[in-house]
């Protein structure tokens, strides 16, 4: 993105948009929200604050983040990056496209922050659907390293190229998706390893804290310093490969997640949010462990940026 001025645009400012546009305010970008929902627009200036805060940055780069509720209101002559984090709806991503396509400079990239639809459907019917990418963070966006950059097969290689530089200047860890599978990459891992694990609880294996148990204080402890293929260049694949042949036939194929799962949501334990989930929650026990969880991956992320200086 040489030759652009640090203006980017977050279209979404919840969640996802709203870290997001941390991450960029965090390394002195001027940042252009665009939320419709003023109770969002409302609530940014705190949640860019309180992430400015924890990732060390001046509170003066909060007064660099600019709310509107509409994309026409945006100064575009400036912008070098659009990024999209609205609602997971399809038609609504192909709507915002299309309007920031008119808007926007010819020259600089568009990108989805989309985890569930195909980078090309989202470009479907752009002119100019090579400069569409997919930049896919993982809550919460600014405390997470991992980014994906998701290349359809329209996108331009040196667009999807750029983003890595970008990101790696933003002191994100960038990996280029090549191909535009469902879940990319990230997201098939976890859910790979996530059917195994609601099916063992099924089973009557385990519960759910003897799943966390193995994960955390197993395998999991070993990935803040190496990814697993790298830890098997370590044990040997040779011995990866006779483990896998025996015990690939025992593991779970199956195509929909167990029925434990459908009934929990039906009755409306969906976690957190609903107060109940695996476990039942209150006010003080979110507040407790979201505290301890963000504190965790602090210290992760400062073991990481160790690691690469």
């Amino acid at each position: 993105m040489s030759g652009t001025t640090k203006h980017a645009v977050v279209i979404g400012g919840g969640i996802m948009g709203g870290d997001i546009a941390t991450v960029f305010a965090t390394h002195g970008w001027t940042v252009h929200v665009m939320s419709p929902s003023a109770k969002t627009r409302d609530a940014l200036p705190a949640r860019i604050a309180a992430g400015l805060s924890k990732l060390g940055a001046p509170a003066s780069h909060a007064a660099a983040v600019h709310c509107y509720p509409e994309l026409k209101s945006i100064p575009w002559q400036n912008v070098g990056i659009v990024v999209e984090a609205a609602t997971e709806d399809l038609p609504l991503k192909q709507k915002l496209f299309a309007e920031v396509e008119v808007l926007a400079r010819p020259d600089i990239p568009l990108v989805s922050n989309t985890s569930n639809f195909p980078i090309g459907d989202i470009a479907k019917g752009l002119k100019h659907p090579q400069r569409v990418a997919g930049l896919h963070f993982f809550m919460p966006a600014h405390l997470v390293p991992l980014v994906e950059v998701v290349s359809s097969s329209l996108t331009d290689a040196k667009v999807a190229e750029a983003l890595v530089q970008l990101l790696k200047d933003l002191n994100k860890a960038p990996i280029w998706v090549k191909k535009d599978v469902p879940g990319f990459v990230g997201n098939r891992l976890q859910h790979a390893m996530m059917r195994e694990a609601l099916y063992l609880v099924a089973d009557g294996v385990t519960d759910a804290e003897g799943i966390d148990t193995a994960v955390r204080y197993g395998f999991g402890f070993r990935f803040i310093a190496c990814g697993p293929m790298m830890q098997k260049e370590m044990s040997g694949w040779d011995t990866n490969y006779l483990v896998g042949a025996a015990l690939y036939p025992h593991l779970h194929t199956e195509q929909a997640p167990p029925a434990f799962l459908k009934a929990m949501v039906d009755k409306g334990r969906t976690g957190m949010k609903a107060r109940a989930g695996m476990w039942d929650w209150d006010d003080e026990k979110i507040k407790k462990e979201k505290g301890r969880i963000e504190r965790a991956l602090q210290a992760g992320f400062a073991i990481l940026r160790a690691d690469n200086n």
